[in-house]
């Protein structure tokens, strides 16, 4: 009762609802989760087939990208969204980056009102503890190990052994692969709409200003890997032209706003900003108007659609 008292004191954000329901296996249907969160004025729901042991959900992952500030994310149980509270935590630390919430139909958990966070609190000190008590139990048996003169590690791993040896080798290039796969539709769409004409470091800060912790190095080592695979152009490998400053910074605002149409003149202005990006004229603060004519610019050369840029004019 008084959480109902609550809930309708405290009025909800005016974003979307966004449903998200899970199952495990194809077999398996969303269609009762789907029921109770339209009940609750959830439209869209995002579905998703796949076990919520693994945090590689391309559905999920899209809608953490795409969801909007005031945006709350819906789902009917909290093992529908994560297995683990660090998982959880997570993923609710990005939807507060975006200024978006999160809520649980069946449990208390709801970012939106102050009993929500409470909850969600006492969960993050539990992880908390969990991750201490962890610590502390692999440091005991590592120091029980050594008072029974046994060292810890895979044993064949020490004494060098070639078959141990492969066996990591080819444990750790199947996790290299899986990170790189799951990961590829948050950067690799950037990556195709600059390269080459756009520096790797360019690139890389980039996708930084939008929270994708990528250096030079290790993204082109990643897009390397998806042209051996064939899951890429060999073309995104050939050098970068040499460009004129004015140049270089058009191509930069043309891939700032491909790879986020809905960004503003003034919020890619106070993106070249935190780049530290100096303006056409070298002064350091940009103004709608010099990023409007740099996209402009890029649509007369072709970088942009004229859909692009009639929609980016129109974006003050």
């Amino acid at each position: 009762m008084a959480r109902d008292a609550q809930n309708r004191s405290s009025p909800r954000p005016q974003g979307r609802q966004i449903g998200y329901a899970r199952v495990s296996t194809d077999e398996q249907a969303t269609e009762a989760q789907e029921i109770e969160l339209r009940s609750a004025g959830c439209d869209p729901i995002v579905q998703e087939h796949g076990s919520g042991a693994s945090r590689a959900r391309p559905a999920l992952a899209r809608l953490l990208r795409e969801i909007n500030a005031g945006d709350t994310l819906v789902v009917v149980r909290l093992d529908r969204l994560a297995r683990s509270v660090s998982h959880l935590l997570e993923v609710i630390e990005d939807l507060t980056l975006k200024n978006a919430h999160f809520r649980s139909l069946r449990d208390p958990i709801d970012t939106t009102t102050p009993q929500g966070m409470f909850s969600l609190q006492v969960l993050g000190a539990v992880a908390q503890l969990e991750r201490a008590l962890i610590s502390e139990r692999t440091k005991a048996g590592i120091q029980a190990a050594k008072s029974k003169g046994r060292m810890p590690g895979n044993p064949g791993i020490r004494e060098k052994r070639p078959d141990a040896l492969a066996k990591m080798t080819a444990a750790q290039k199947a996790a290299y692969a899986h990170r790189i796969q799951s990961s590829a539709d948050q950067w690799l769409p950037t990556v195709r709409r600059m390269r080459p004409d756009h520096t790797w470091d360019d690139i890389s800060r980039v996708l930084r200003q939008r929270g994708l912790d990528w250096s030079p190095e290790r993204l082109r080592r990643a897009v390397k890997w998806m042209i051996s695979e064939r899951f890429a152009d060999p073309a995104l490998l050939r050098k970068s032209p040499p460009r004129l400053p004015e140049d270089r910074l058009m191509t930069l605002v043309a891939g700032i706003y491909s790879s986020n149409p809905h960004l503003t003149l003034r919020e890619i202005a106070v993106q070249l900003e935190r780049l530290h990006e100096r303006t056409p004229r070298g002064g350091t603060k940009w103004s709608p108007s010099s990023v409007k004519n740099l996209i402009d610019r890029a649509s007369r050369t072709g970088l942009l659609t004229a859909t692009d840029s009639t929609t980016a004019s129109s974006a003050e």
